[in-house]
């Protein structure tokens, strides 16, 4: 039988080990990119840079827009704006509860241009929706009960659904909030400087600072190893477990067809004990076959008379 679960522990520990590596490299990347204290020196540095390799670094700002989205739950105002509507619902199982449930009616996201502002400077910020670490405030939550209509909630019932209302969620990226943006620094034709996914490197868009996610990647990264080197030996320990466990089971096998062999061959020669040598031999040989599938793998002496089927 396979082994099934020594080989999921030990891809477990690759897939560990390769994310674990994957955060490290991460770390290192942020250990080496060009740290930005203040947005006006940001033009200055690209003036300076290589034209060929791309400049990776981290700003700090707050986050500010000339159009932003006023929420129209929430109220707040906002440059970024997730909108989620969910249906709740019972519902009759095949053993006649009912079980809530939810089906997602609506999803939609907002984005307008926006920037980063320390008070020296604004640098414009590109694609953070895509980025790494983004997230976004809850800025309302509401349920919307059902109506009581009488006729909707006898069709309803009849399909086996009692409906109960909808959730709506508002996400926002609201203006002021302080952020560090970690990406490729590039300067368009009219001279306005903007942050962007780099084509090969680190995007991240997050409310830490740098150090704080160089600290929570590193972190990541040594759970990652220390997971992967428990599922190795444990997945190691169960695949040793199998392979001793195979080999004692043909060991026992293959000692039972000797007794087996050595029993026939006793009682065959109990048998013909009369014959001489060469005959003896013959007979034996093939006493040893017509007795070998008779015999109880118990006593080993007598004919078995019952089987026993698992």
């Amino acid at each position: 039988m396979i082994p099934v679960g020594g080989i999921t522990c030990c891809l477990s520990a690759a897939a560990l080990y390769l994310l674990g590596r994957s955060s490290g490299r991460d770390v290192d990347v942020l250990k080496s990119v060009t740290r930005v204290n203040q947005l006006k020196d940001l033009a200055q540095l690209l003036d300076g840079a290589s034209k060929v390799l791309p400049l990776v670094v981290t700003v700090s700002g707050r986050v500010g827009s000339d159009t932003p989205i006023n929420c129209e739950y929430s109220g707040l105002r906002g440059v970024i704006v997730e909108q989620t509507a969910e249906q709740h619902f019972l519902k009759h199982n095949d053993a006649g509860s009912w079980i809530q449930d939810s089906a997602l009616m609506l999803s939609m996201c907002k984005e307008v241009p926006w920037y980063l502002d320390d008070g020296t400077a604004r640098v414009n910020v590109v694609g953070a929706r895509g980025a790494t670490g983004l997230v976004l405030t809850v800025g309302s939550e509401l349920f919307e009960e059902s109506g009581r209509s009488l006729v909707r909630g006898t069709l309803d019932y009849l399909q086996g659904l009692k409906m109960l209302g909808v959730k709506r969620i508002e996400r926002v990226l609201p203006t002021g909030t302080p952020l560090t943006v970690v990406g490729e620094a590039v300067k368009d034709d009219i001279g306005s400087v903007r942050i962007q996914r780099p084509h090969k490197g680190p995007f991240y868009v997050s409310d830490k600072t740098v150090d704080q996610l160089i600290a929570n990647l590193g972190k990541w990264s040594r759970m990652y190893k220390y997971a992967s080197m428990g599922f190795t030996v444990f997945g190691v320990y169960l695949l040793a477990k199998h392979a001793i466990q195979y080999i004692m089971e043909r060991r026992r096998h293959w000692e039972m067809r000797k007794r087996v062999l050595a029993a026939a061959a006793k009682k065959a020669g109990k048998d013909e004990g009369g014959l001489n040598g060469k005959a003896e031999n013959g007979s034996d040989s093939q006493n040893k076959d017509r007795m070998l599938p008779d015999l109880c793998v118990i006593c080993l002496e007598q004919e078995y008379n019952s089987v026993f089927v698992p």
